[in-house]
């Protein structure tokens, strides 16, 4: 796994390491015991244990069958692919197109009850419309060069929007200004994004807040992030996505989306920012 940026990440990374030495050790092997039976050097196996170099699945079933522990490989290798999940670079995450990475936060949409995201670059998803969506879809899809699924992974977008008209959901969606004048899919696509998100805005388990540019801003705008509950942090970064799960980063994140929270508009002066938005593309 290559390094992240996130601590969640590196926890888990060293949580797998712990109980494979935790194995050699219950076997009553050394480091160079192991190294012997599993026909690779010594510092591997050390660098393994230390959380410096991640294992490989097929690391983990040489090491579990070297310690008599078959019985734990599925489990470990699912560990593996948890601490590999909390950081994915966007090539591996759309290596199958766009459609399989829409369709794959779905079940987190499903479980999850309140809904804070905060957005410096895009509407966020959940209020898109499928023009927008599109635009932006499809922009990736050539900017990344993708396999050209972007209808299909727009028809997943709009299935995953669903969950903001069910009910027991509360959401609070924090845009900065910029974002109402990027100009996303042209006058057309902009015009009617504005429009729905003024309807939006009017849903009652909604709160949406709009970060105004101003010329004594002490906090400045930080990359767009989701949180889900009080469970994970997902964030979307140039080169990547994060999830975050360490109880001390998702409160960080709760933190920053209060401090925006407190910077934001909303209601009427909300609604003020997004017609001005709007009047500027005509």
């Amino acid at each position: 796994m290559a390094d992240s940026p996130s601590s969640s990440a590196q926890q888990a990374r060293q949580a797998l390491a712990r109980r494979l030495a935790d194995l050699c050790r219950d076997a009553g092997l050394t480091g160079l015991e192991l190294s012997a039976r599993c026909g690779w050097s010594r510092s591997k196996s050390s660098r393994i244990m230390n959380a410096r170099t991640p294992p490989s699945a097929d690391d983990i079933r040489a090491w579990c069958r070297a310690c008599g522990a078959e019985g734990q490989t599925e489990d470990l290798i699912a560990s593996l692919r948890t601490a590999e999940g909390m950081w994915v670079n966007w090539q591996r995450m759309e290596r199958a197109g766009l459609r399989q990475a829409q369709e794959a936060r779905l079940p987190l949409y499903r479980r999850t009850r309140r809904f804070r995201s905060y957005s410096s670059w895009l509407v966020p998803g959940m209020i898109q419309t499928r023009p927008y969506t599109t635009a932006a879809l499809r922009s990736v899809q050539r900017r990344r060069d993708l396999v050209d699924d972007v209808a299909e992974a727009v028809a997943a977008r709009m299935e995953r929007q669903r969950v903001l008209y069910e009910g027991g959901r509360r959401f609070a969606f924090l845009i900065e200004e910029s974002v109402l004048r990027a100009g996303i899919g042209g006058v057309e696509v902009m015009s009617g994004q504005l429009d729905h998100l003024v309807g939006i805005a009017a849903l009652p388990h909604v709160s949406l807040g709009v970060v105004p540019m101003r010329a004594d801003r002490e906090r400045w705008p930080a990359e767009g992030f989701w949180i889900y509950d009080t469970a994970q942090v997902n964030v979307e970064l140039v080169s990547g996505y994060l999830t975050i799960t360490q109880p001390g980063e998702v409160a960080m994140y709760a933190e920053t989306f209060a401090e925006f929270a407190e910077l934001a508009v909303y209601g009427a002066a909300a609604r003020a920012l997004i017609a001005s938005a709007r009047d500027a593309l005509e």
